[in-house]
């Protein structure tokens, strides 16, 4: 028998929702602050898993400018229905206190990878929306409601259900709660129709260790719905030992030959229910019916590592990794920015032909506009490796290597400008805001116009290096911990790598990078 090891997806990928089109499923991933918007994977084995579109490219679609950390896009849904696929998605501003400023939306393609359409304002009841297409045409839209009253501890107010009209571009008709509050922090819902029943499967108890996927049916779309009587279908909540944590947030779909698979996210904590390096990833179970109810095949509720596979052909996909020598005329599909998309004022690919040249911008604090091009971790042992010329002229001038979680934690290795020693190269730190200088040893690079510059993740550890060429390596600073750049309560997005450039003194000082190679290093 053949098998699919977990994650399917690996490094910061959650919220999965699927849908197959024929012989091919689609995954679609939340992004949070990153742009562009909402990933969206290809597969025909449901092991083998491609990157091949973010449909939210354009700041009409998207405008994330100054939003939180972990805001930005949650839980998206990808359905198709006429020969038309369907993106739901929320789009946060603020979570920071009581409220959720959050506002949803739809957008439409005929091609997955093609040009989507402009969003259609939808509600700002709550995150997680999601789009169910009736067999009569009907559209209805379902939505966690968020509950912001301060004498009301539980801040899910239930799963309302409203129609959509895609003729009128708008929600009509009444908003019912169709599923109050269970367990706890009832979200993430999705419908499905099977043998006249209508399911509602929901994520709850909080995306954290307590996370778990529960089910509901009815008869009737608009209720009432049953409990399943083994809730919840999936959980790691009860087990610190299990190797997929954190499981929940659930989609389901059938395969051409009658199977079912329930994608799910996880983390994998570097100890036990410890901090999460990569974030929360997809992974995916087979589930079998009895009674009308969904179940995982072994009739347990813990997630697997291996899970069989569906009777499908094997279909590999490129691989993700390897050197990009910035010889193309646009960026690699794996690159993201925080929150807005590099303008053509931040950086190009042609003003110095094979290379990448990013002009100095704001700070790594700004949740406005950065210089910066990075990618996910999708392994607890890589290396990334860079070259950079780069020729500051005061200290508020800066480029370099950085590895980050967000604008208040990340490790940057840096070429700077001292006003007695020249050009220099160190170590900064942040974590939870807190900046440090791990050495106060810095290196003078002053007569050296190409430095290599090399991060080595091994599983919790994490150290830098810079050389005059790629075979000689120094190191920089001590080992510093990975797991000081994780989600921590309340955060949702996993770490990233990547190149950046600052100039604090507005000249828009160019720093030029000659290539860029992230390696896997085993598991």
């Amino acid at each position: 028998m053949k098998y699919i090891e977990n994650p399917i997806i690996t490094g910061f990928n959650p919220d999965p929702s699927i849908v197959r089109v024929g012989n091919d499923y689609y995954i679609a991933t939340s992004t949070f602050e990153w742009f562009p918007g909402v990933q969206i994977f290809h597969s025909r084995d449901l092991e083998n898993w491609e990157l091949i579109a973010r449909p939210l490219n354009r700041v009409n679609q998207l405008d994330m400018k100054g939003c939180d950390s972990s805001a930005g896009v949650f839980a998206p849904c990808l359905t198709y229905h006429d020969s038309k696929f369907y993106l739901v998605y929320s789009n946060v501003k603020t979570r920071s206190g009581i409220w959720r400023d959050v506002h949803n939306y739809v957008i439409t393609a005929g091609d997955v990878k093609g040009e989507w359409s402009e969003p259609v304002y939808l509600n700002s009841s709550g995150i997680d929306p999601s789009l169910f297409h009736e067999e009569d045409g009907r559209k209805w839209l379902v939505n966690m409601i968020w509950e912001h009253r301060i004498d009301i501890p539980e801040k899910s107010g239930g799963i309302i259900l409203q129609e959509y009209s895609p003729e009128k571009e708008k929600l009509v008709g009444p908003v019912r709660n169709i599923l109050p509050v269970k367990i706890g922090m009832t979200e993430g819902p999705h419908i499905y129709k099977k043998n006249g029943y209508y399911y509602l499967v929901v994520a709850e108890g909080g995306t954290d260790y307590d996370h778990m996927v529960t089910v509901t049916r009815s008869r009737f779309l608009k209720g009432p719905y049953e409990i399943h009587p083994d809730n919840p279908v999936l959980t790691s909540r009860d087990n610190p030992d299990l190797e997929l944590q954190k499981a929940g947030h659930a989609d389901i779909v059938e395969t051409q030959n009658g199977d079912w698979y329930m994608v799910h996210l996880c983390s994998r904590p570097l100890r036990k229910r410890g901090s999460c390096p990569l974030g929360r990833e997809t992974a995916i179970q087979k589930i079998v019916w009895e009674n009308d109810w969904p179940y995982l095949e072994d009739k347990g509720r813990h997630p697997s590592v291996r899970v069989p596979a569906p009777d499908l052909p094997e279909y590999p996909v490129p691989s993700l990794f390897g050197r990009d020598e910035f010889d193309s005329k646009e960026l690699n599909i794996n690159y993201q920015f925080l929150r807005v998309p590099l303008a053509e004022e931040t950086y190009s690919l042609s003003e110095r032909p094979g290379f990448l040249r990013l002009k100095g911008h704001e700070s790594l604090s700004s949740r406005f506009h950065q210089s910066l091009i990075a990618r996910r971790w999708k392994h607890f042992r890589f290396s990334a490796v860079t070259a950079l010329e780069f020729e500051p002229e005061t200290y508020q001038q800066m480029a370099g290597l950085v590895c980050l979680y967000d604008e208040l934690d990340f490790y940057y290795l840096r070429v700077t400008h001292d006003e007695e020693k020249g050009k220099i190269l160190g170590l900064i730190t942040c974590d939870k805001g807190n900046y440090q200088k791990p050495t106060d040893k810095e290196v003078v690079i002053e007569n050296v116009d190409k430095v290599y510059l090399k991060v080595s993740v091994n599983y919790d550890k994490v150290q830098f290096y810079y050389g005059e060429n790629e075979q000689d390596w120094e190191k920089v600073g001590p080992e510093l911990d990975a797991g000081e750049l994780s989600e921590a309560s309340e955060m949702f997005t996993g770490n990233f790598v990547g190149l950046c450039c600052q100039d604090l003194s507005g000249r828009r000082k160019p720093a030029d990078f000659a290539f860029f190679e992230y390696a896997n290093e085993g598991e």
